[in-house]
């Protein structure tokens, strides 16, 4: 092989990644763009793929296009073609479910988690204890028009008539689908495997059913994998084939379509079994904002639905509030202006910041879509309902000091945050990703903290189903970039006391020593390849690891921001007074470079108003 095209159907944008086979090994090559086709007046993601291509062909001069008979000239012959072709898709809204459940806190959040890992929007989740009367769960069926229906409920084995109850609601319902009457609804059944016959009598007419191995078997296994495969294939098979224009996408490909969502999340999890570290990760997208963890090995994705850059940012608002946003300028505005600048873009989603103020309002913006995004992240990542918690877990926490809670996201376990995303991805400066990804999750303790160089994350995730190897080299070389490491201890200081130093041992020789007050942030350039010995002492008050300890000897690494040292506390606390926070915000910015020397003086940043 020698060349392999991968592409993303997005919301908004469809990109398109070439990939060479080198002397070096496998790299990427060059990127196509072009606005997305699904709605009127051309309701033909082709159209938009072949415009993302057409860019890739003439930057490079490689004919990928096959003219003739439309699609893609496969294998690469005589300077024409590619070797492989595959694509992922968010477009015309992603796949959209509808989650039922026996019990709303075990299987209702199991088959919920199970919906998102597969790539999902959840529309809603029903359970016979969600407080809702009958009724009015049949009236909220039938008012939503889902792509695919996921059912759980019961153990194995275990008791029958409420799941029925819960399948003879579905049935009365009759939910219509999104994509017209002549359409099958998909019905995925994962519930007690005692009603497999039953389930079939009551829907076989009616919905595409395919029944799998059950969620929760047993209160103490979650078995999800099942369920998340069969709404891969009912995705390529029943949504996406009624879709605009995807019948024919359907036919390039040399494997099936998949869901944006669930291609990040794949590049996620090669993070996390690269690395050997606990991940959370984030794609930060125009419409819906998906988080990802990884935390011993279990793998959980949350999707806000709500929360995104641009068809959703006045969504970010509204749910924020305008004072959250604002409080991350370093200049005074006026509320009613930055409200209609988010509504422009809202209605023009595709434009990009044209002036520095632009710029940091939707920096802004980002760090309250993902500080929201992690909020609901934590809702879902959870311990398993019905399960008695084991001893020994509740003697570590009864250890610390804590009480057990329900999310296990706790940051000081995370070793690495990795982000994606328009935003994240296509910032001026790689510094200005990764204080906003800082400020939003407020990472503890030593945090390796990475960053999708040109937004291929869910390109390289698809192909890591078929080629692995050659996923990871390109992953590895030209997608990861490494922003660098967050050193952040936990606590809390009085401003300006002597709170942490510093020594890094560094492979070449040198010794470099530091010393930090609380309330700054200051970078350590440390490049990147190169990783360093750190003993990292605090003051009393402040402790930098999970043990509550105030020194520790570990190794930090390098990147193209280098080695970031938050002693902001946490949690982070910005000063109550707009004009303290506004100069405590320039103070932060300036340290780090972080914008043009323009952006912290108001008259010239106000100059085109």
């Amino acid at each position: 092989m020698k060349f392999i095209l991968v592409t993303d159907v997005g919301s908004t944008t469809t990109k398109a990644r070439l990939f060479k086979r080198t002397e070096t090994g496998w790299r990427y090559v060059i990127s196509g763009e072009a606005p997305t086709t699904v709605e009127a007046p051309y309701e033909d993601v082709t159209m938009g793929v072949c415009n993302a291509i057409r860019e890739v062909e003439e930057l490079t001069g490689l004919t990928i296009l096959n003219h003739e008979h439309e699609g893609i000239i496969v294998p690469f012959n005589e300077g024409k073609g590619v070797d492989f072709y595959c694509t992922t898709s968010s477009a015309g809204g992603g796949l959209q479910m509808l989650c039922l459940g026996l019990i709303k806190e075990i299987t209702a959040e199991s088959a919920n988690r199970a919906a998102l890992g597969a790539g999902a929007i959840v529309m809603d989740i029903v359970a016979l204890d969600d407080g809702r009367a009958d009724y009015e769960k049949i009236k909220r069926i039938r008012s939503m028009r889902p792509d695919m229906v996921l059912m759980a409920g019961g153990a194995d084995g275990g008791a029958t008539g409420l799941v029925l109850e819960l399948a003879e609601l579905l049935k009365a319902a009759d939910p219509t689908p999104r994509l017209g009457e002549g359409y099958s609804l998909p019905l995925v059944y994962a519930g007690n495997r005692d009603l497999r016959s039953h389930i079939k009598e009551l829907f076989s007419d009616k919905f595409a059913l395919t029944i799998v191995d059950n969620l929760r078997p047993v209160l103490e296994v979650e078995n999800s994998e099942p369920a998340r495969r069969a709404i891969h294939e009912l995705f390529m098979e029943h949504v996406m084939s009624h879709a605009p224009g995807y019948t024919k996408l359907m036919k390039w490909t040399d494997v099936p379509i998949m869901p944006t969502p669930a291609g990040e999340g794949l590049a996620m999890q090669l993070i996390a079994s690269r690395f050997q570290s606990n991940v959370l990760g984030v794609g930060l997208g125009g419409a819906t904002t998906n988080v990802y963890s990884i935390v011993d090995g279990r793998f959980v994705r949350s999707v806000s639905a709500n929360l995104g850059m641009s068809y959703s940012i006045c969504n970010v608002l509204k749910e924020a509030g305008i004072d959250n946003i604002i409080r991350w300028l370093p200049f005074e505005v006026d509320k009613e202006d930055i409200e209609n600048r988010l509504r422009n873009k809202m209605i023009r989603p595709t434009t990009i910041p044209d002036t520095l103020e632009d710029l940091l309002l939707e920096h802004a913006v980002a760090r309250e879509a993902l500080r929201l995004a992690l909020e609901h992240h934590k809702t879902i990542a959870t311990r398993l309902k019905g399960v008695a918690v084991a001893k020994t877990i509740s003697e570590r926490f009864e250890r610390l000091g804590k009480e057990l809670e329900e999310t296990y996201i706790k940051m000081i376990d995370i070793g690495i945050i990795a982000g994606t995303g328009g935003l994240l991805s296509h910032a001026p400066r790689r510094v200005q990703s990764l204080l906003i990804l800082t400020d939003a999750f407020q990472p503890e303790g030593v945090t390796r903290v990475f960053q999708d160089s040109v937004f291929m994350m869910p390109h390289l995730g698809v192909l890591s189903t078929v080629y692995p190897d050659i996923a990871w080299e390109i992953f590895d070389k030209d997608c990861l970039v490494r922003l660098g490491t967050v050193v952040a201890p936990i606590g809390s200081l009085e401003e300006g006391q002597d709170a942490m130093d510093i020594t890094l041992e560094i492979p070449n020789g040198e010794v470099l020593q530091k010393e930090i007050r609380f309330g700054e942030i200051i970078k350590i350039p440390l490049p990147e390849g190169v990783e360093a010995r750190a003993i990292i002492r605090t003051q009393r008050g402040l402790s930098i690891d999970m043990e509550g300890r105030r020194e520790l000897e570990t190794t930090v690494m390098g990147g193209v921001v280098g080695v970031i040292l938050d002693l902001r506390g946490r949690p982070l606390r910005l000063p109550e007074d707009a004009e303290k926070r506004r100069e405590k915000i320039k103070t932060w910015f300036k340290s780090l470079d972080l914008y043009p020397e323009e952006a912290y003086e108001e008259d010239k940043a106000h100059d085109h108003e």
